[in-house]
């Protein structure tokens, strides 16, 4: 799967998938997505994103959790 809008960069941001190196942490745009806030509140808080980034993000970390092995808790 290719992310043309995701970067890495050892030298920026620690190295963490960011949007188009704009130093908006991947993770930042899917916790604001789990707290329940909506593209649009995304995109008014973060000026220099686009729509597609966002979607971008959530596919990414989708992948990246596809390619890991998850504990589970189970009763």
């Amino acid at each position: 799967m290719e992310f043309t809008r995701i970067t890495t960069d050892p030298a920026r941001m620690g190295g963490v998938p960011c949007i188009r190196d704009l130093r908006i942490p991947v993770a930042t745009i899917v916790e604001m997505i789990a707290e329940g806030m909506t593209p649009a509140e995304i995109l008014a808080a973060y000026p220099d994103l686009e729509s597609a980034d966002i979607r971008e993000a959530l596919r990414f970390a989708a992948e990246a959790v596809r390619e890991r092995e998850l504990p589970m808790l189970s009763d």
